[in-house]
Protein backbone atom coordinates (compact mmCIF):
# COMPACT_ATOMS: atom_id res chain seq x y z
CA UNK A 1 0.00 0.00 0.00
CA UNK A 2 0.99 3.75 -1.11
CA UNK A 3 0.36 6.56 1.36
CA UNK A 4 0.62 10.29 0.27
CA UNK A 5 0.07 13.39 2.37
CA UNK A 6 -3.50 15.30 1.35
CA UNK A 7 -5.08 17.82 3.83
CA UNK A 8 -2.12 17.34 6.47
CA UNK A 9 -3.08 13.57 7.37
CA UNK A 10 -1.46 10.56 5.44
CA UNK A 11 -3.98 8.47 3.57
CA UNK A 12 -4.23 6.05 1.21
CA UNK A 13 -3.16 6.75 -2.53
CA UNK A 14 -2.77 3.27 -3.96
CA UNK A 15 -3.01 -0.38 -3.10
CA UNK A 16 -2.71 -3.91 -4.54
CA UNK A 17 -5.54 -6.59 -4.26
CA UNK A 18 -4.63 -8.17 -1.18
CA UNK A 19 -5.76 -4.60 0.38
CA UNK A 20 -8.53 -4.24 -1.60
CA UNK A 21 -9.87 -7.40 -0.17
CA UNK A 22 -9.05 -6.09 3.26
CA UNK A 23 -11.67 -3.91 2.10
CA UNK A 24 -9.58 -0.70 2.01
CA UNK A 25 -9.84 2.13 -0.69
CA UNK A 26 -8.24 5.05 -1.83
CA UNK A 27 -8.23 7.97 0.32
CA UNK A 28 -8.69 5.97 3.71
CA UNK A 29 -6.40 7.65 6.26
CA UNK A 30 -3.55 5.53 7.29
CA UNK A 31 -4.24 5.59 10.94
CA UNK A 32 -8.04 4.10 10.06
CA UNK A 33 -6.01 1.10 7.75
CA UNK A 34 -3.61 -0.11 10.52
CA UNK A 35 -6.24 -0.01 13.07
CA UNK A 36 -8.11 -2.46 11.28
CA UNK A 37 -4.84 -4.14 9.93
CA UNK A 38 -1.77 -3.38 11.94
CA UNK A 39 0.16 -5.52 10.10
CA UNK A 40 -0.21 -3.71 6.67
CA UNK A 41 3.12 -2.34 4.72
CA UNK A 42 2.57 1.02 4.16
CA UNK A 43 5.32 2.86 1.64
CA UNK A 44 5.60 6.33 1.23
CA UNK A 45 4.77 7.84 -2.37
CA UNK A 46 7.59 8.85 -4.91
CA UNK A 47 5.92 11.21 -7.17
CA UNK A 48 9.03 11.89 -8.95
CA UNK A 49 10.34 8.15 -9.39
CA UNK A 50 6.83 7.39 -10.31
CA UNK A 51 6.43 9.80 -13.36
CA UNK A 52 10.02 8.52 -14.56
CA UNK A 53 8.41 5.07 -14.51
CA UNK A 54 5.82 6.21 -16.35
CA UNK A 55 7.98 7.82 -19.38
CA UNK A 56 9.90 4.76 -19.54
CA UNK A 57 6.91 2.70 -20.28
CA UNK A 58 5.79 5.47 -22.70
CA UNK A 59 9.51 5.29 -24.43
CA UNK A 60 8.91 1.52 -24.79
CA UNK A 61 5.64 1.93 -26.26
CA UNK A 62 6.73 3.89 -29.01
CA UNK A 63 7.51 0.69 -30.80
CA UNK A 64 3.33 0.14 -31.39
CA UNK A 65 3.14 4.31 -32.59
CA UNK A 66 5.00 7.06 -32.12
CA UNK A 67 1.89 9.02 -30.87
CA UNK A 68 1.91 8.24 -27.30
CA UNK A 69 0.73 10.95 -24.48
CA UNK A 70 1.00 10.72 -20.78
CA UNK A 71 -2.43 10.52 -19.34
CA UNK A 72 -2.40 12.17 -15.71
CA UNK A 73 0.20 10.22 -13.57
CA UNK A 74 -1.14 6.61 -14.32
CA UNK A 75 -1.97 6.16 -17.53
CA UNK A 76 -0.98 6.30 -21.27
CA UNK A 77 -2.44 7.47 -24.75
CA UNK A 78 -1.59 5.64 -27.47
CA UNK A 79 -2.87 6.59 -31.00
CA UNK A 80 -2.79 3.63 -32.81
CA UNK A 81 -4.62 4.70 -35.94
CA UNK A 82 -3.06 2.80 -38.96
CA UNK A 83 -0.55 0.56 -36.81
CA UNK A 84 -2.69 -2.03 -35.57
CA UNK A 85 -2.85 -4.30 -39.68
CA UNK A 86 1.19 -4.04 -38.64
CA UNK A 87 0.37 -6.62 -35.62
CA UNK A 88 -2.27 -8.80 -37.14
CA UNK A 89 -5.25 -6.51 -36.17
CA UNK A 90 -6.66 -4.48 -33.15
CA UNK A 91 -7.08 -7.46 -30.90
CA UNK A 92 -3.63 -9.03 -31.89
CA UNK A 93 -2.10 -5.71 -30.81
CA UNK A 94 -4.08 -5.49 -27.38
CA UNK A 95 -3.36 -9.19 -26.71
CA UNK A 96 0.69 -7.98 -27.66
CA UNK A 97 0.88 -5.10 -25.47
CA UNK A 98 -0.85 -6.93 -22.35
CA UNK A 99 1.70 -9.88 -22.43
CA UNK A 100 4.57 -8.00 -22.76
CA UNK A 101 3.07 -5.65 -19.70
CA UNK A 102 2.51 -8.61 -18.05
CA UNK A 103 5.99 -10.32 -18.85
CA UNK A 104 7.59 -7.17 -17.42
CA UNK A 105 5.81 -7.18 -14.09
CA UNK A 106 3.25 -4.84 -14.35
CA UNK A 107 -0.59 -5.05 -13.88
CA UNK A 108 -2.32 -3.10 -17.11
CA UNK A 109 -5.45 -2.56 -18.11
CA UNK A 110 -5.92 -1.10 -21.61
CA UNK A 111 -8.68 -0.24 -23.89
CA UNK A 112 -9.29 0.21 -27.14
CA UNK A 113 -12.16 2.68 -28.80
CA UNK A 114 -12.62 5.50 -31.41
CA UNK A 115 -12.21 8.58 -29.08
CA UNK A 116 -9.95 8.69 -26.07
CA UNK A 117 -12.80 9.58 -23.62
CA UNK A 118 -14.13 5.77 -24.66
CA UNK A 119 -10.92 4.55 -24.28
CA UNK A 120 -10.29 5.95 -21.16
CA UNK A 121 -13.43 4.27 -19.63
CA UNK A 122 -13.01 1.20 -21.43
CA UNK A 123 -9.43 0.34 -20.06
CA UNK A 124 -10.91 1.46 -16.17
CA UNK A 125 -14.00 0.30 -16.16
CA UNK A 126 -14.69 -2.55 -18.65
CA UNK A 127 -11.04 -4.42 -18.89
CA UNK A 128 -9.13 -5.46 -21.82
CA UNK A 129 -12.27 -4.31 -24.36
CA UNK A 130 -12.42 -2.94 -27.67
CA UNK A 131 -15.34 -1.08 -28.53
CA UNK A 132 -16.38 -0.73 -32.12
CA UNK A 133 -17.10 2.46 -33.61
CA UNK A 134 -20.29 4.21 -33.38
CA UNK A 135 -20.94 1.71 -29.88
CA UNK A 136 -19.71 4.08 -27.48
CA UNK A 137 -22.75 5.37 -26.28
CA UNK A 138 -23.49 1.53 -25.08
CA UNK A 139 -19.97 1.33 -23.30
CA UNK A 140 -20.87 4.41 -21.26
CA UNK A 141 -24.24 4.28 -20.43
CA UNK A 142 -24.10 1.43 -17.27
CA UNK A 143 -20.65 2.99 -15.85
CA UNK A 144 -20.59 5.37 -13.28
CA UNK A 145 -19.97 9.03 -13.60
CA UNK A 146 -16.05 8.76 -13.16
CA UNK A 147 -16.25 7.60 -16.54
CA UNK A 148 -17.23 10.78 -17.88
CA UNK A 149 -13.72 12.27 -16.34
CA UNK A 150 -15.47 14.77 -14.92
CA UNK A 151 -14.69 16.80 -11.48
CA UNK A 152 -15.11 15.29 -7.91
CA UNK A 153 -17.28 18.65 -7.33
CA UNK A 154 -19.44 18.02 -10.55
CA UNK A 155 -19.75 13.91 -9.80
CA UNK A 156 -20.97 14.61 -6.36
CA UNK A 157 -23.42 17.51 -7.47
CA UNK A 158 -24.93 15.10 -10.20
CA UNK A 159 -25.12 11.86 -7.86
CA UNK A 160 -27.07 14.44 -4.95
CA UNK A 161 -29.73 14.83 -8.05
CA UNK A 162 -29.66 11.10 -8.94
CA UNK A 163 -27.76 10.84 -11.41
CA UNK A 164 -25.68 8.35 -11.11
CA UNK A 165 -24.65 6.90 -13.81
CA UNK A 166 -23.20 7.67 -17.43
CA UNK A 167 -26.13 6.91 -19.29
CA UNK A 168 -28.69 8.57 -16.83
CA UNK A 169 -26.33 12.03 -17.56
CA UNK A 170 -26.69 11.12 -21.19
CA UNK A 171 -30.77 10.59 -21.53
CA UNK A 172 -31.24 14.00 -19.44
CA UNK A 173 -32.16 17.00 -20.88
CA UNK A 174 -28.73 19.10 -22.23
CA UNK A 175 -29.90 22.72 -22.06
CA UNK A 176 -30.43 22.39 -18.01
CA UNK A 177 -27.21 19.99 -17.31
CA UNK A 178 -25.58 23.20 -19.14
CA UNK A 179 -27.19 25.59 -17.08
CA UNK A 180 -26.91 23.86 -13.03
CA UNK A 181 -23.11 21.64 -13.92
CA UNK A 182 -21.53 23.99 -16.59
CA UNK A 183 -20.20 23.54 -19.83
CA UNK A 184 -17.24 21.31 -18.95
CA UNK A 185 -19.81 18.52 -18.10
CA UNK A 186 -21.19 18.45 -21.81
CA UNK A 187 -17.53 18.90 -23.21
CA UNK A 188 -16.63 15.39 -21.65
CA UNK A 189 -19.60 13.69 -22.93
CA UNK A 190 -19.50 14.85 -26.23
CA UNK A 191 -15.61 14.22 -26.45
CA UNK A 192 -16.64 10.46 -25.28
CA UNK A 193 -19.93 9.61 -27.81
CA UNK A 194 -17.09 11.46 -30.85
CA UNK A 195 -19.40 14.50 -31.24
CA UNK A 196 -16.20 16.50 -30.41
CA UNK A 197 -12.90 16.08 -31.95
CA UNK A 198 -9.94 15.48 -29.10
CA UNK A 199 -6.44 16.26 -29.54
CA UNK A 200 -3.77 13.96 -28.26
CA UNK A 201 -0.36 15.58 -27.57
CA UNK A 202 2.07 12.98 -27.97
CA UNK A 203 5.23 13.84 -25.12
CA UNK A 204 7.66 13.49 -28.52
CA UNK A 205 7.86 14.85 -31.78
CA UNK A 206 6.75 12.75 -34.56
CA UNK A 207 9.89 12.06 -37.04
CA UNK A 208 8.46 12.60 -40.91
CA UNK A 209 10.51 9.66 -41.68
CA UNK A 210 10.99 6.29 -39.80
CA UNK A 211 11.85 3.04 -40.88
CA UNK A 212 12.15 -0.22 -38.60
CA UNK A 213 13.65 -3.64 -38.24
CA UNK A 214 11.91 -6.18 -36.31
CA UNK A 215 14.28 -9.09 -35.45
CA UNK A 216 13.44 -12.47 -34.03
CA UNK A 217 16.64 -13.04 -32.41
CA UNK A 218 17.82 -10.01 -30.40
CA UNK A 219 21.02 -8.33 -31.29
CA UNK A 220 23.95 -6.89 -28.83
CA UNK A 221 26.70 -6.44 -30.39
CA UNK A 222 27.68 -2.65 -31.82
CA UNK A 223 29.25 -4.27 -34.75
CA UNK A 224 25.55 -5.72 -35.43
CA UNK A 225 23.34 -2.61 -34.63
CA UNK A 226 26.22 -0.45 -37.09
CA UNK A 227 24.93 -3.22 -39.56
CA UNK A 228 21.49 -2.94 -39.61
CA UNK A 229 21.85 1.02 -39.08
CA UNK A 230 23.26 1.13 -42.92
CA UNK A 231 20.55 -1.48 -44.03
CA UNK A 232 17.78 1.14 -42.71
CA UNK A 233 19.69 3.97 -44.17
CA UNK A 234 19.55 2.02 -47.12
CA UNK A 235 15.67 2.39 -47.05
CA UNK A 236 15.39 5.53 -45.88
CA UNK A 237 17.74 6.96 -48.89
CA UNK A 238 14.82 6.21 -51.32
CA UNK A 239 12.19 8.09 -49.28
CA UNK A 240 14.69 10.73 -49.03
CA UNK A 241 15.39 10.77 -52.58
CA UNK A 242 11.95 11.01 -53.32
CA UNK A 243 11.22 13.62 -51.02
CA UNK A 244 13.98 16.06 -52.82
CA UNK A 245 15.89 16.07 -48.88
CA UNK A 246 18.66 14.92 -46.73
CA UNK A 247 18.35 14.42 -43.34
CA UNK A 248 20.52 16.97 -41.08
CA UNK A 249 19.81 15.13 -37.64
CA UNK A 250 18.96 11.36 -37.18
CA UNK A 251 17.99 9.01 -34.10
CA UNK A 252 18.09 5.94 -33.81
CA UNK A 253 15.78 3.74 -30.94
CA UNK A 254 17.06 0.57 -29.71
CA UNK A 255 14.28 -0.82 -27.89
CA UNK A 256 15.54 -3.81 -25.47
CA UNK A 257 13.37 -7.20 -24.71
CA UNK A 258 12.69 -6.25 -21.46
CA UNK A 259 11.02 -2.69 -22.17
CA UNK A 260 14.35 -0.14 -21.36
CA UNK A 261 14.72 2.11 -24.79
CA UNK A 262 17.80 3.64 -25.79
CA UNK A 263 17.97 6.86 -28.18
CA UNK A 264 20.46 7.98 -29.99
CA UNK A 265 20.91 11.00 -31.94
CA UNK A 266 23.33 12.49 -34.68
CA UNK A 267 23.74 15.72 -36.39
CA UNK A 268 24.74 17.00 -39.69
CA UNK A 269 26.32 20.39 -40.73
CA UNK A 270 24.66 19.44 -44.32
CA UNK A 271 21.78 17.38 -45.79
CA UNK A 272 22.92 13.86 -45.79
CA UNK A 273 21.64 10.82 -47.20
CA UNK A 274 24.49 8.67 -48.26
CA UNK A 275 24.02 5.35 -46.25
CA UNK A 276 27.74 4.32 -45.18
CA UNK A 277 28.30 8.19 -44.08
CA UNK A 278 25.34 7.49 -41.26
CA UNK A 279 26.77 4.49 -40.66
CA UNK A 280 30.26 6.14 -40.28
CA UNK A 281 28.38 9.01 -37.59
CA UNK A 282 26.18 6.28 -35.66
CA UNK A 283 30.09 4.57 -35.56
CA UNK A 284 31.55 7.44 -33.56
CA UNK A 285 28.23 7.96 -31.66
CA UNK A 286 28.10 4.30 -30.64
CA UNK A 287 31.74 4.24 -29.43
CA UNK A 288 31.42 7.10 -27.43
CA UNK A 289 28.29 5.74 -25.89
CA UNK A 290 29.48 2.24 -25.40
CA UNK A 291 29.96 2.09 -21.84
CA UNK A 292 26.16 3.90 -21.03
CA UNK A 293 24.41 1.66 -22.87
CA UNK A 294 23.12 -1.59 -21.24
CA UNK A 295 22.40 -3.96 -23.95
CA UNK A 296 20.59 -6.53 -21.39
CA UNK A 297 18.86 -9.50 -22.81
CA UNK A 298 18.99 -7.80 -26.11
CA UNK A 299 17.14 -5.24 -28.49
CA UNK A 300 14.56 -6.76 -30.50
CA UNK A 301 13.58 -3.93 -32.38
CA UNK A 302 15.66 -1.55 -34.18
CA UNK A 303 14.38 2.26 -35.26
CA UNK A 304 15.87 5.02 -37.38
CA UNK A 305 14.39 8.22 -37.84
CA UNK A 306 14.81 11.63 -39.57
CA UNK A 307 13.97 13.86 -36.71
CA UNK A 308 14.75 17.05 -39.04
CA UNK A 309 15.38 17.33 -43.17
CA UNK A 310 16.37 19.67 -45.20
CA UNK A 311 16.79 20.20 -49.22
CA UNK A 312 19.14 18.59 -50.97
CA UNK A 313 21.43 20.15 -53.53
CA UNK A 314 22.51 17.82 -56.37
CA UNK A 315 25.80 18.51 -57.16
CA UNK A 316 26.71 18.25 -61.00
CA UNK A 317 29.64 15.72 -62.21
CA UNK A 318 32.55 16.44 -64.34
CA UNK A 319 33.45 14.11 -67.59
CA UNK A 320 34.61 11.07 -65.42
CA UNK A 321 31.33 11.18 -63.37
CA UNK A 322 33.41 12.56 -60.18
CA UNK A 323 31.78 15.43 -58.18
CA UNK A 324 34.48 16.78 -55.74
CA UNK A 325 33.41 19.10 -53.05
CA UNK A 326 36.30 19.64 -50.43
CA UNK A 327 33.43 21.14 -47.72
CA UNK A 328 31.60 18.24 -47.86
CA UNK A 329 34.84 15.85 -46.69
CA UNK A 330 35.37 18.85 -43.73
CA UNK A 331 31.60 18.55 -42.99
CA UNK A 332 31.96 15.04 -42.47
CA UNK A 333 34.86 15.05 -40.83
CA UNK A 334 33.59 18.05 -38.11
CA UNK A 335 30.06 15.00 -37.65
CA UNK A 336 31.86 12.70 -36.70
CA UNK A 337 34.03 14.58 -34.31
CA UNK A 338 31.28 16.11 -32.97
CA UNK A 339 29.11 12.75 -32.87
CA UNK A 340 32.06 11.41 -30.65
CA UNK A 341 33.10 14.76 -28.20
CA UNK A 342 29.74 16.78 -28.62
CA UNK A 343 28.53 19.59 -30.16
CA UNK A 344 30.63 22.09 -28.81
CA UNK A 345 34.16 20.38 -29.49
CA UNK A 346 33.96 21.38 -33.02
CA UNK A 347 33.20 25.57 -33.33
CA UNK A 348 33.49 27.65 -37.05
CA UNK A 349 34.18 31.50 -36.36
CA UNK A 350 31.80 33.93 -37.79
CA UNK A 351 31.61 37.14 -38.43
CA UNK A 352 29.65 39.42 -36.68
CA UNK A 353 28.87 43.18 -37.78
CA UNK A 354 31.11 44.90 -34.63
CA UNK A 355 33.36 47.61 -34.96
CA UNK A 356 35.68 46.39 -32.03
CA UNK A 357 38.06 43.28 -33.32
CA UNK A 358 37.51 40.86 -29.85
CA UNK A 359 33.83 40.85 -30.32
CA UNK A 360 34.05 40.99 -34.51
CA UNK A 361 34.13 36.67 -34.44
CA UNK A 362 31.92 34.94 -32.64
CA UNK A 363 32.69 30.72 -32.24
CA UNK A 364 30.02 28.91 -33.18
CA UNK A 365 29.18 25.04 -33.11
CA UNK A 366 30.02 23.66 -36.40
CA UNK A 367 26.25 22.64 -37.60
CA UNK A 368 24.81 26.08 -36.66
CA UNK A 369 27.52 27.92 -38.57
CA UNK A 370 26.27 29.34 -41.85
CA UNK A 371 28.08 27.10 -44.24
CA UNK A 372 30.02 28.81 -47.12
CA UNK A 373 28.56 27.87 -50.72
CA UNK A 374 30.76 28.38 -53.53
CA UNK A 375 29.44 29.83 -56.24
CA UNK A 376 29.84 28.95 -60.37
CA UNK A 377 32.57 30.00 -62.38
CA UNK A 378 31.84 32.51 -64.64
CA UNK A 379 34.47 32.36 -66.89
CA UNK A 380 32.74 34.47 -70.05
CA UNK A 381 31.88 37.30 -67.62
CA UNK A 382 34.55 40.68 -67.24
CA UNK A 383 35.00 41.73 -63.79
CA UNK A 384 36.14 45.08 -62.69
CA UNK A 385 39.47 45.14 -60.89
CA UNK A 386 40.51 48.59 -61.22
CA UNK A 387 39.45 49.03 -57.66
CA UNK A 388 40.98 46.87 -55.27
CA UNK A 389 39.38 46.45 -51.95
CA UNK A 390 41.80 47.23 -49.22
CA UNK A 391 41.22 45.60 -45.84
CA UNK A 392 43.49 46.89 -42.74
CA UNK A 393 45.87 44.07 -41.63
CA UNK A 394 45.32 42.04 -38.90
CA UNK A 395 47.68 40.07 -36.30
CA UNK A 396 47.11 36.25 -36.80
CA UNK A 397 47.20 36.01 -33.07
CA UNK A 398 44.30 37.50 -31.27
CA UNK A 399 44.56 38.16 -27.88
CA UNK A 400 41.08 36.71 -26.34
CA UNK A 401 40.83 39.59 -24.01
CA UNK A 402 43.29 42.81 -24.80
CA UNK A 403 46.10 42.67 -21.73
CA UNK A 404 47.27 46.01 -20.27
CA UNK A 405 51.03 46.75 -20.99
CA UNK A 406 52.96 50.29 -19.69
CA UNK A 407 53.95 53.34 -22.13
CA UNK A 408 56.24 56.28 -21.03
CA UNK A 409 55.30 59.08 -22.63
CA UNK A 410 55.65 59.80 -26.25
CA UNK A 411 57.46 62.63 -27.78
CA UNK A 412 54.04 63.13 -29.73
CA UNK A 413 50.53 62.51 -27.48
CA UNK A 414 49.12 61.52 -30.92
CA UNK A 415 51.80 59.44 -31.44
CA UNK A 416 53.36 55.67 -30.90
CA UNK A 417 55.11 54.87 -28.49
CA UNK A 418 59.21 54.52 -27.85
CA UNK A 419 59.20 51.50 -26.00
CA UNK A 420 56.59 49.43 -23.68
CA UNK A 421 56.73 46.90 -21.00
CA UNK A 422 54.36 44.08 -20.88
CA UNK A 423 55.02 40.70 -18.86
CA UNK A 424 57.48 42.30 -16.92
CA UNK A 425 59.38 42.55 -20.29
CA UNK A 426 60.88 45.97 -21.83
CA UNK A 427 60.14 46.66 -25.18
CA UNK A 428 61.86 49.34 -28.18
CA UNK A 429 60.07 50.33 -30.95
CA UNK A 430 62.32 50.09 -34.35
CA UNK A 431 59.33 50.58 -37.09
CA UNK A 432 55.39 51.86 -35.72
CA UNK A 433 52.79 52.54 -38.42
CA UNK A 434 49.18 53.60 -37.82
CA UNK A 435 47.08 54.75 -35.98
CA UNK A 436 44.34 53.00 -36.94
CA UNK A 437 41.09 54.34 -35.27
CA UNK A 438 38.34 51.88 -34.50
CA UNK A 439 35.37 53.33 -31.99
CA UNK A 440 32.44 51.46 -31.04
CA UNK A 441 29.12 50.73 -32.38
CA UNK A 442 27.27 54.13 -31.17
CA UNK A 443 24.19 51.70 -31.07
CA UNK A 444 25.08 49.94 -28.71
CA UNK A 445 24.00 50.82 -24.68
CA UNK A 446 27.27 50.27 -23.35
CA UNK A 447 28.97 52.88 -26.58
CA UNK A 448 29.03 55.66 -24.39
CA UNK A 449 31.14 53.87 -21.96
CA UNK A 450 33.84 52.97 -24.09
CA UNK A 451 36.38 55.04 -25.17
CA UNK A 452 38.00 55.49 -28.76
CA UNK A 453 40.81 52.99 -29.72
CA UNK A 454 44.10 54.21 -31.64
CA UNK A 455 45.37 50.73 -33.24
CA UNK A 456 49.63 50.69 -33.96
CA UNK A 457 51.74 47.85 -35.84
CA UNK A 458 54.45 47.67 -33.71
CA UNK A 459 58.24 46.31 -34.68
CA UNK A 460 60.75 45.91 -32.04
CA UNK A 461 64.30 46.05 -32.29
CA UNK A 462 64.30 42.07 -32.14
CA UNK A 463 62.02 42.27 -34.87
CA UNK A 464 58.69 41.21 -33.62
CA UNK A 465 55.90 42.93 -34.33
CA UNK A 466 52.64 42.89 -32.21
CA UNK A 467 49.07 45.10 -32.41
CA UNK A 468 48.40 47.49 -29.48
CA UNK A 469 46.47 50.35 -29.04
CA UNK A 470 45.69 53.82 -26.94
CA UNK A 471 42.64 53.48 -25.53
CA UNK A 472 41.06 57.06 -24.79
CA UNK A 473 42.04 60.38 -25.81
CA UNK A 474 44.38 63.39 -24.86
CA UNK A 475 42.69 66.11 -23.90
CA UNK A 476 39.12 64.63 -23.94
CA UNK A 477 38.99 63.45 -20.35
CA UNK A 478 40.79 64.21 -17.25
CA UNK A 479 41.62 60.83 -17.19
CA UNK A 480 44.60 59.43 -18.91
CA UNK A 481 44.82 57.34 -22.38
CA UNK A 482 45.71 53.46 -21.18
CA UNK A 483 47.39 51.46 -23.82
CA UNK A 484 47.00 47.65 -24.30
CA UNK A 485 48.34 44.23 -26.20
CA UNK A 486 45.76 43.05 -28.79
CA UNK A 487 47.97 40.73 -30.48
CA UNK A 488 50.95 39.56 -32.14
CA UNK A 489 51.43 39.08 -35.61
CA UNK A 490 54.09 36.37 -37.53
Amino acid sequence: MISHRQANAQRIAALDERAEALHLKRGMGIADARAMHPSIDVVEADPETDRRLLESLADWCDRYTPLVAIDAADGLYLDVTGCTHLFGGERAMLDDILSRFFHQGFDVRAGLAATPGAAWAAARFSGDRIVPGGEEEALLAPLPLAALRIEPDIRASLESVGLRTAGAVMAAPRAPLARRFGRSLLLRLDQALGRLDEAVSPRLPVAPLSVERHLAEPIMLTDEIERLVKMLATTLKADLERRGEGARRLALLLFRVDGAVSRIAVGTSRPLREPLLIQKLFHERLAALEQDIDAGYGFDLVRLSVLSAAAFDMQQADLTGETRDDSADIALFADRIRARLGDSAVLKPVAVESHLPERAVAMLPYAEAPQRVSAPKQPDKIQDTSRPVLRPERPIRLFRSPEPIEVPATEMPEGPPLNFRWRRALYRVARAEGPERIAPEWWREAAGQEATRDYFRIEDSDGRRYWLYRQGLYGASQAAPRWFMHGVFA
